[in-house]
C-alpha cells in the first residue's frame, strides 16, 4: 500500500470508551506505522494529549463523562492544539450529527464500523507532510 509509507511515525490518538474499536484501530494503525495513542474517554484523552501531542485524533461520539463534541471543542479551545485534525468516530451517520461535529471543530466525520482503507485514508489525508 504506497501511502502506509507516508504514514510511518504519524501520532495517531484514539479516543473510544469501546475496547473493540480501540483495538482494532490501534491494529489497522500500528501495521501502518504509526504511533497509537488511546484513551477511554475525554478526560483521559486531554491529559494524554498535553503529554504527548497526537498528529491526529479519532474521537467517539458517544463516551461517558465527556462526550466527543465536547471533547473536541476543548482540544479546539487550547491554542496550542487547535491546529490537530480531529475526526470524530460515530455509528450515528446523520445530517445534525455531521453538522454539530462540524460546529465544534472536527476536520472529519468517520462513521462505524469503518474499513482499515478508510481509516487509513483519513490519517493519511491530515498526516504531517515531514514524515518520512
Amino acid at each position: 500500500m504506497a501511502e502506509a509509507a507516508n504514514l510511518r511515525g504519524v501520532k495517531v490518538m484514539v479516543i473510544d470508551d469501546s475496547n473493540t474499536i480501540r483495538r482494532s484501530a490501534e491494529i489497522f494503525l500500528v501495521q501502518a506505522g504509526c504511533q497509537v495513542l488511546l484513551a477511554e474517554d475525554g478526560f483521559d484523552a486531554l491529559s494524554k494529549i498535553a503529554d504527548h501531542q497526537p498528529d491526529i485524533i479519532f474521537c467517539d461520539i458517544m463516551m461517558p463523562r465527556l462526550d466527543g463534541y465536547q471533547t473536541c471543542a476543548l482540544i479546539k479551545k487550547n491554542t496550542r492544539f487547535r491546529g490537530t485534525p480531529v475526526i470524530m468516530l460515530s455509528s450515528k451517520d446523520g445530517l445534525f450529527d455531521r453538522a454539530r461535529g462540524r460546529m465544534v471543530g472536527s476536520d472529519q466525520y468517520l462513521t462505524k464500523p469503518f474499513t482499515k482503507d478508510s481509516l487509513l485514508q483519513a490519517v493519511a489525508s491530515f498526516a504531517p507532510q515531514q514524515v518520512q
